[in-house]
């Protein structure tokens, strides 16, 4: 059974990029738009692992975080956040994130951050 991934960015370029990424290393990939679509995929798709955006329209990806970890406490979320957002970052992680990657995303981060997180 193949390790599912819920990607998670409101910029559909990124969604694609890292599905073709992780899609190569043998990984499933479910993708979601914005904050309340993570949560309904989260709550339908049953991911290993989700790596989700902070700033989204909708819900932004710290509330999304907040009712999957409401749903399924041992739920497995890595943040995406570009530079500056350290504030935000740091709130994530209180609320239950395991780790962070910074964007643009380096190819050899995500699959170190998946590979720790995700099995």
């Amino acid at each position: 059974m193949a390790i599912k991934i819920l990607v998670v960015d409101d910029a559909e370029f990124m969604r694609l990029r890292l599905q073709k990424l992780l899609t190569e290393h043998g990984y499933e990939v479910v993708q979601a738009a914005n904050g309340e679509e993570a949560v309904l995929k989260f709550r339908e798709e049953s991911p290993h692992l989700v790596l989700m955006d902070i700033t989204m329209p909708v819900m932004d990806g710290i509330a999304a975080l907040q009712h999957m970890k409401r749903h399924d406490a041992a739920a497995k979320v890595v943040m995406c956040s570009a530079l500056g957002h350290q504030s935000m970052v740091l709130e994530a992680l209180k609320s239950g994130a395991r780790d962070f990657v910074v964007k643009p995303y380096q190819p050899d981060r995500v699959l170190d951050v998946v590979k720790k997180y995700a099995g």
